[in-house]
């Protein structure tokens, strides 16, 4: 068996362009995806992909690890989160070819089923972009988190912590205490709460403050509460907070997680499938996470093959905690990719299908090509001009 080509199919899904990568093999018929999604960076990702793919034309798909060294190391310059989600997208593909050639679901093939059923959350607005970044007010934040356990999840994701710079406006750490005490109150005890901060804090110092703010609303975690790269800040903050702390959807590969999990720099990792270099690296990621005590909820606000590759990834992962999805971003979410399970809200079954299980739709694709996506971080700009982080 060989490859003979790798290509992407772009679609625009709203809040991103959803980039899906196509592995077509000498085999008829057989064909494997994966997906590369990255918030605002399409074009390069679709680059990157083409200039990746030719490494890998022969080769043979079901050797994913040798495939996976190629495509990281015969390029000479060490990648980035550009290159690394084309890496992530072409790797789930071969994962899916895999399964299919075999006639077995991936789950089975990443070490077998060590759960019955997967537990999940979603975003305020469950996709709507104003709903997910831009809930400040403690009205709304709780109408749009009432919507969510109506529409039957136990468990939610706030952003409302205010951009923010090195030093904290009193008024602000009461806002965030107001808001999420409220929330606490409308949606009862037996809803967890997570809180990212989007690494908008500058400073532990003032993530420490609004940290104290939300104690009182006891969230399940709190999320990146400085920027990703700051490991000593992160390891400060989760030696001595009482909330736990999850971070990790902004590092890429082993080479930037090791050093996180030897500094404690959190309590929950959250690896992104499709930024990290794939199934394969993220469970790599995992089993260190597991040797340290720490557990895992992966990062995924992405697309439908992103979900379905968290899915065979939860399944078979031991130190596994909750998975993060996005599956109402748009109303036609289900016309693209055919999901192999009834998706219940807060709850995924365990497929049984080969491969991941999807049927993708590319006429379906093609009716939303490419668009430039809404530059929502241009909003994170405090009132004298100076430029934050989103």
């Amino acid at each position: 068996m060989r490859i003979v080509s790798i290509r992407s199919r772009v679609c625009h899904a709203g809040m991103r362009n959803w980039v899906f990568v196509r592995v077509e093999t000498d085999v008829p018929g057989l064909v494997g995806w994966g997906e590369a999604t990255l918030e605002w960076k399409t074009r390069a990702v679709v680059g990157a992909i083409e200039d990746l793919a030719p490494l890998l034309v022969g080769a043979d798909p079901r050797d994913i690890e040798h495939c996976y060294q190629v495509l990281t190391r015969h390029g000479f310059w060490r990648l980035g989160v550009v290159g690394m989600s084309a890496v992530s997208g072409i790797e789930i593909a071969l994962w899916d070819i895999l399964g299919k050639a075999l006639n077995v679901p991936v789950w089975r093939l990443l070490g077998g089923k060590c759960r019955q059923y997967l537990r999940v959350y979603t975003h305020l607005g469950m996709g709507e972009m104003d709903a997910v970044y831009e809930s400040f007010d403690p009205v709304r934040l709780a109408e749009k988190a009432m919507a969510v356990v109506e529409a039957g999840y136990d468990a939610l994701k706030v952003v409302c912590v205010p951009y923010s710079h090195y030093l904290g406006d009193r008024r602000q750490i009461n806002a965030v205490e107001k808001a999420l005490s409220g929330l606490r109150q409308a949606v009862g005890d037996g809803v967890d709460i997570m809180v990212d901060f989007h690494g908008r804090p500058a400073s532990v110092a003032l993530a420490r403050e609004f940290i104290a703010a939300a104690e009182p609303a006891r969230p399940l975690f709190i999320e990146e509460p400085v920027p990703p790269e700051d490991l000593a800040g992160h390891a400060a903050l989760t030696g001595s907070c009482k909330v736990p702390i999850a971070s990790g959807e902004r590092l890429i590969g082993r080479r930037e997680f090791v050093p996180a999990i030897t500094q404690r720099a959190f309590d929950v990792a959250q690896p992104d499938i499709c930024h990290t270099g794939g199934l394969a690296e993220t469970k790599k990621i995992a089993a260190a996470c597991e040797a340290a005590g720490i557990g895992v909820a992966p990062h995924n606000p992405l697309g439908p093959i992103a979900g379905v590759a968290a899915l065979h990834f939860g399944a078979s992962t031991p130190n596994f905690i909750i998975q993060e999805e996005m599956s109402g971003a748009v109303p036609w979410y289900d016309e693209v990719v055919g999901w192999p399970i009834e998706r219940r809200p807060g709850r995924w079954d365990i497929p049984d299908m080969p491969g991941l299980g999807i049927e993708v739709n590319e006429d379906a694709i093609a009716a939303h090509p490419f668009e430039q996506e809404v530059l929502h971080a241009r909003n994170a700009v405090l009132d004298d001009g100076t430029v934050v982080d989103w």
